[in-house]
This record gives C-alpha cells, sequence and structure tokens, in this order.
C-alpha cells in the first residue's frame, strides 16, 4: 500500500488527506493542534460524501489514516509528502529539515499560495526534490494544483509527483517560471482588490460583487476559463479582433489594479457586517455542503459534454481500479455496477428522480452487452441494441450518498430479443431500492430496423442467458 504524509492538518492539508485516502493511500498526519483530529475528521466527513459522486464506479478502498506524533514519524516510509503549514518560511524550513531527516527521497509539495520554491529549498541538501503543489479548496473536489518545480528541481521527481498527483485526480498545471504567487492567485488577487475598493468607496456590497460573479461571468469561466471566453466576444473575427476592440479600454481608468485601500476599522467592519448580511444565517459547515453540492452538480453538467473538469473526472475515473469486476460480472445475477448516488439525481424529494433509475438499468445493461460484444463500440461496427420497453418497481427511497449496486439478469436471448431484469441494492443495509426490466432488440444501424445478431455475438450472449438461469453464486 502506498503511503502519503501530510504535514499540517488545516483546511488545505485535510483536503489533500481526504483526497489520498479516499483513492486508496495510506496516510499518515502530523498536526500540534490540539484540535486538528476533528478539524480533520469534519473534513474527512465531507469528502466522503461528495468525492464519490463525482464518478460513476466506486472509488478504491479508503485508505488508513494514522497520527504521528512528530513530523518526522509521519514523514518516515511515505512515498510522497505533503506541507501544508501556515506561510511563515522560517517555520517551513524547519519542518523541512525534520523531513529530510527521516525522508531523504519522497517527493516533497508544497501548498504554499506564496513562496518560490527557490525560497523553500534554501538550505537544504535534498532541495532538489522539493516543488510547489499549490491546491485550492475544497482540494478533496477541485482538480488543479499548480506544480512550480523552479531553478534546481528535479526533473525525474517532478514527474514522478505529477504522475501522482494525476493518479488522485488532480490537473498538475506546471508553471514554468517561477513567480510569486504562481498564476491563479495572481488573478484572485488582483478581483480582490478592485472588489475591496467596490466596497470601500460604497459602490457595491459584498452580495452585489458576488451576484455579479455568479450569475455572470463566473459560469463562463468554469467551462472556457478567460482567453477562449473573449475569443467567442469577438465573433467571426475571433481574438484578434477581440483585441482590435477592446483592447484600448485596458488604458482607461476603470480599475485600481495597483493600488490596495487601506484596511481601516470602518472598511473592515463595512466588509464583515455586510458579510454577516449576506450569508450568516447558515454555519461554516452548511456552506461548505452548499459549496461541494454546487460544484459537483456543475463538475458532472461539464463531465456530460467532456468539457474542461468534466472530461477530467471522466478521465480519471476510467484509470480507477477495479479488481473486483471481472468477478462481478461473472457471478450470478451480474454485479454491473457499485457506485454512489449523486446529488444531481435527486429531486424536490430529496430522493433519486424516476429518469434515474432508467439510467442505471441502461448502464446495466451495456455492461452485459460489452461482454458479449454489444457495447456502444460496436455501433461503428453497423449494429446495436435498442431498448423497446423499459419497466421500474420503486420498493425503498434512494438518497444521495447511498452506496448502491446494481445486480443484472439476462432472462431471455432468443433472434433478436433480449430481456434483461435489474435489481438496486443500499449496500449499507442490503435495502431492495428497485426492480427493473428491459426488452432489447438487436437493430442494423444501416436500416435501422431490427435484424438477428451475428452468429458469434448470439452463440456469446445465449451463452450468458444459460448461465444466468442456473442458481444465484
Amino acid at each position: 500500500m502506498s503511503k502519503a504524509a501530510v504535514i499540517g492538518g488545516g483546511v488545505i492539508g485535510g483536503g489533500w488527506a481526504a483526497r489520498f485516502l479516499l483513492n486508496g493511500w495510506d496516510v499518515a498526519i502530523y498536526d500540534p493542534d490540539p484540535q486538528a483530529e476533528r478539524k480533520i475528521a469534519e473534513v474527512l466527513a465531507n469528502a466522503r460524501w461528495a468525492l464519490p459522486m463525482l464518478y460513476d464506479r466506486a472509488l478504491p478502498p479508503e485508505g488508513k489514516l494514522t497520527w504521528a506524533k512528530t513530523v518526522g514519524e509521519a514523514a518516515e516510509g511515505a512515498d510522497y509528502i505533503q506541507e501544508s503549514v501556515p506561510e511563515r518560511l522560517d517555520l517551513k524550513h524547519k519542518v523541512y529539515a525534520e523531513i529530510e531527516a527521516a525522508n531523504g527521497q519522497a517527493p516533497l509539495g508544497s501548498s504554499t499560495s506564496g513562496f518560490r520554491p527557490s525560497e523553500l529549498r534554501d538550505g537544504m541538501a535534498t532541495g532538489a526534490r522539493v516543488f510547489v503543489a499549490h491546491p485550492f479548496n475544497p482540494v478533496y473536489l477541485l482538480p488543479l494544483i499548480e506544480v512550480v518545480p523552479g531553478e534546481g528541481g528535479d526533473p525525474a521527481i517532478i514527474e514522478r509527483a505529477k504522475g501522482f498527483l494525476k493518479g488522485w485526480g488532480f490537473y498538475p498545471l506546471e508553471v514554468r517560471k517561477e513567480i510569486d504567487a504562481h498564476i491563479a492567485d495572481r488573478f484572485l488577487e488582483a478581483v480582490w482588490r478592485e472588489a475591496l475598493w467596490l466596497v470601500r468607496d460604497g459602490i457595491a456590497t459584498t452580495e452585489e460583487i458576488d451576484n455579479a460573479i455568479r450569475y455572470g461571468f463566473g459560469l463562463r469561466w468554469g467551462q472556457m476559463g478567460l482567453f477562449e471566453t473573449y475569443r467567442i466576444a469577438g465573433g467571426e473575427g475571433g481574438m484578434s479582433h477581440f483585441i482590435a476592440q477592446f483592447g484600448p479600454c485596458l488604458s482607461w481608468p476603470w480599475t485600481k489594479l495597483m493600488d490596495v485601500p487601506d484596511l481601516t476599522p470602518e472598511l473592515i467592519e463595512a466588509i464583515g457586517s455586510q458579510s454577516d448580511a449576506q450569508s450568516g444565517h447558515m454555519t461554516i459547515r452548511e456552506l461548505e455542503r452548499l459549496r461541494d453540492t454546487n460544484l459537483i452538480s456543475m463538475m458532472r453538467a461539464l463531465r456530460a459534454r467532456g468539457s474542461a473538469a468534466g472530461r477530467l473526472i471522466a478521465e480519471h475515473e476510467a484509470t480507477i481500479p477495479a479488481p473486483g469486476r471481472a468477478a462481478d460480472l461473472a457471478a450470478v445475477p451480474a454485479i454491473t455496477a457499485r457506485r454512489v448516488i449523486p446529488v444531481d439525481w435527486t429531486d424536490y424529494n430529496g430522493h433519486v428522480n424516476e429518469s434515474r433509475y432508467g439510467q442505471i438499468w441502461s448502464d446495466g445493461t451495456d455492461e452485459l452487452l460489452r461482454e458479449f460484444g454489444a457495447g456502444p463500440e460496436r455501433v461503428d461496427s453497423g449494429s446495436s441494441f435498442f431498448t423497446v420497453q423499459s419497466n421500474t418497481a420503486y420498493r425503498a427511497e434512494a438518497m444521495a450518498g447511498d452506496r448502491v449496486r446494481c445486480e443484472t439478469r439476462i432472462e431471455e436471448a432468443s433472434g433478436k430479443k433480449l430481456r434483461v431484469t435489474h435489481r438496486l441494492i443500499r449496500e449499507a443495509d442490503e435495502a431492495l431500492l428497485a426492480e427493473g426490466d428491459q426488452i432489447l432488440l438487436h437493430v442494423d444501424m444501416a436500416t435501422r430496423k431490427s435484424a438477428p445478431p451475428p452468429a458469434e455475438m448470439a452463440a456469446r450472449m445465449e451463452d450468458m442467458a444459460r448461465r444466468h438461469a442456473g442458481p444465484v453464486r
């Protein structure tokens, strides 16, 4: 079992630990805060609820979490080390010295949002393995990691670290040159400065500024970023036309990007009171759950279109190991899915919408079709199975976060016809949630009419039907 060490168990360190654990790595944490275990437990609870919802298959078995009494104890034997202590260079250097005494080999990433790697590795004998691995909160959901090797970084170690990051579902964006605050935080700092001026000058409240972002350009940025968004704004002329049309505006005195307002007691009070009025009715944990729910829904929507963070989720899911998959599909009935119910499948009653059961049945049938050579890829060869009838019986409520499995059995396979039944089981209590019955016909894609399947496919399909007619095993 691979091991990661997390030094610093705050919001960011806890997010790292959750991402590691839920991707099957053991984790050792060191944090001197007497409240660290409680805080990490709360972060882990959110992560266990949220991260599995991004995927349509089960994540690997969770790794083991241990609490170390010293930095060295946490780092010892680790394959990867992530430092997330407060932004004090002297503290980081002290921690690195303790890490170096216990483990001189593993890649050592820092969550720093501002320091350069050359500053971090100063004075270290094994400094070439130190690099910036700057995440974004919540670390267990958002995929971006700014990877800054800096001058003097070991390319082989950086590549190994990037491989680990990809394996945990991250998108490692390599920043080729050292620069204070890297890439993303420089944008955030500029927007933050401008927002402070707008509040200070009485132009907008904190809520009005947030609304300008979340109802407008924030939605565009979430799927296209900055330059692709502005390319569209240039119309048929593209980016060149956009720059020619709007470039002169950059010299107009619209912003105060390089000026910072004095954070007077009056301004701090105004920001605090406006923020309280905006969202003070919710606890931090309630806000976190709302944030995570929205992120899950948005990223799953992007996944359906193969865009941005959604494409990354699909690519990561394809790498998630499923060691029992062959046995599941060989069982009677076959187990065609093990997953967590995502929050975007639920309706106003809080339970799974009826249309989603059809998706579960369809996905389960596709798993069996693949087994006898009739999966979605078969369409390009000129044939496919079309569902002509589907029925569902609802037995109990399925809720977001439920871990479920789908049991599928071929009831009939004769000529052009295939009949399949499904059972959806909640694994926590083995409750039967729903039963499904589907009838499919084999179709010639050239004529779009039913036709007998190829002989080899028909033989494999009939063989599976005979196995499924036997006793449960």
